[in-house]
């Protein structure tokens, strides 16, 4: 066995339990994730303590009922739907998140990208996007469903996984991940072809469904025939009260990054889904062990001649004789 498979899957599996409540650095991504099935008020409630965590920190629950023109109910019940016991749970968050902030942590919020940058502000600019994506998507990441995911995906006679656009291509990196260590795995983007599929599926089968938005039609329908023929069914998806969440037995929860002109949901979606399905493939790879490195070495055997082409002795602009 290569010494770079043993690197990769060195470790063992197992995942520590998922804390009471979310963490304080999960605060923003569990706001921007759940905003879209918020009613207004909770909005304006759960956007303000995002955007000024220090401030509200030191509101009362009255306080910051009459800064965001609602009720005590109403931020009562968004500190809940964000995951915490009540409002005294959710101050102490802001305040932790507060101090993090001033120990010098990155700023949330990137400035957009205008149409007069320079490539050199382009690159820093999403790059540093990218990163608060990945720092989103990781705080907010339920690692119980996550577990139960890999689990599900290990043990999995054969996989489904549906998606259509950037989502698709998402699917396939799944797909192809998951093949390569012996799974039997595909990825569908035509949606006669994963409806077809779906309906073969039975219990100790696997569906997952890609959708940025929840809300796309052609992964939703192959996801509820599994979901009805009994296969264990994943949604990866940014709006948790989606309609595909409907037909998951297990939602993995990625991040609802802002979107721009210059930077679409497509764009946004991919780096967060894409940290998702690296978590799925190595906590298969390491559940699977004993099979996945023996495969996963022998594609990497069956391809290294490929990837060392000879290098042609004719230079460009030379003349030949």
């Amino acid at each position: 066995m290569s010494e770079n498979v043993k690197e990769t899957f060195s470790g063992g599996a197992g995942a520590s339990a998922p804390a009471p409540v979310p963490a304080p650095a999960a605060l923003r991504a569990r706001v921007r994730s759940l905003g879209p099935s918020m009613t207004r008020s909770m909005q304006a409630v759960a956007e303000t303590v995002a955007e000024d965590p220090a401030g509200c920190a030191a509101l009362t629950v009255t306080d910051l009922a009459a800064r965001t023109g609602t009720s005590e109910a109403t931020v009562v019940r968004t500190a809940r739907l964000l995951g915490y016991a009540g409002y005294r749970d959710l101050r102490l968050a802001l305040a932790a998140l507060a101090a993090q902030q001033e120990s010098g942590a990155a700023p949330a919020v990137t400035v957009d990208i205008a149409v007069d940058d320079s490539l050199a502000d382009v690159v820093a600019k999403l790059a540093q996007e990218e990163a608060q994506t990945l720092a989103d998507t990781a705080a907010g990441l339920d690692v119980a469903a996550l577990g139960s995911a890999v689990a599900a995906l290990a043990a999995a006679r054969r996989i489904e996984i549906y998606g259509v656009g950037a989502s698709g291509l998402v699917a396939q990196d799944l797909a192809q991940k998951l093949s390569r260590i012996g799974l039997i795995a595909h990825a569908h983007n035509d949606p006669h072809l994963a409806v077809t599929t779906a309906v073969l599926l039975r219990p100790g089968d696997v569906a997952v469904a890609v959708t940025h938005s929840g809300g796309t039609g052609d992964v939703i329908e192959p996801l509820r025939t599994a979901f009805e023929r009994g296969a264990t069914t994943i949604a990866l998806t940014a709006r948790a009260g989606s309609p595909v969440v409907h037909y998951a037995d297990l939602v993995l929860a990625t991040s609802a990054a802002r979107e721009t002109q210059l930077r679409p949901a497509a764009m946004s979606s991919r780096t967060s889904q894409l940290l998702v399905v690296d978590c799925l493939f190595v906590g298969v790879a390491q559940q699977t062990y004993e099979t996945a490195a023996p495969a996963l070495a022998a594609s990497y055997e069956a391809l290294a001649p490929r990837h060392h082409t000879p290098v042609p002795t004719t230079q460009r602009g030379s003349t030949a004789r």
